[in-house]
């Protein structure tokens, strides 16, 4: 199983990735996590990301997410490919390789079986890396909203209102499917 926390920058993903994985460790379940790749990139992000970075992003994602469906019953992904496309199309509008990338990302979407939106509900704070501009940050999100519906990305919107309840939120949608069969399905006796 592959699950995936979409969102801006600064809502919390990388909070709710953590505390989802380690749930799930201690529920016995061997667990990848794939960190947030644009940390790792050589090339500028945020407002100043170009294609290229953008391109190196996203295939990055692609690799780390291969690498840990192979070693994991369950891959926690902090982001998935189509966020980080909302991000390559604000730097690339209109470039052939738009259409190319984008080509990739839709086919790609379908391999998360869970997709949870995580909402805006605060402005971003400085942590080194991510960028602090409340309109970018916006800007993205609505991006996003924008492509998950026009795309009909099937996804989990977690609750603006109870930030506090969103770990519990995700667990509840994913650990009946994470049952064992003989759970679901108990022998007639």
């Amino acid at each position: 199983m592959k699950v995936a926390f979409v969102g801006t920058h600064g809502v919390g993903k990388t909070t709710l990735c953590y505390d989802l994985a380690a749930s799930l460790k201690r529920r016995d379940l061997t667990v990848e996590l794939v960190r947030e790749v644009a940390r790792e990139c050589p090339l500028p992000i945020n407002r100043d990301t170009t294609l290229k970075a953008q391109a190196w992003i996203l295939h990055t994602q692609i690799a780390w997410e291969l690498q840990a469906e192979a070693k994991a019953e369950v891959v926690v992904c902090d982001r998935a490919v189509v966020d980080n496309f909302c991000y390559l199309k604000r730097a690339a509008t209109g470039e052939a390789a738009e259409k190319v990338l984008e080509a990739l990302v839709r086919s790609w979407t379908p391999t998360y079986d869970l997709l949870f939106k995580v909402p805006v509900v605060a402005d971003p704070r400085f942590d080194g890396v991510r960028d602090t501009d409340v309109a970018f940050q916006r800007e993205i999100d609505e991006m996003l909203v924008a492509t998950l519906s026009d795309w009909g990305i099937g996804h989990v919107d977690l609750d603006p209102r109870d930030r506090d309840g969103w770990s519990a939120a995700v667990l509840g949608r994913l650990l009946p499917v994470l049952q064992p069969q003989e759970l679901l399905f108990p022998e007639a006796g």
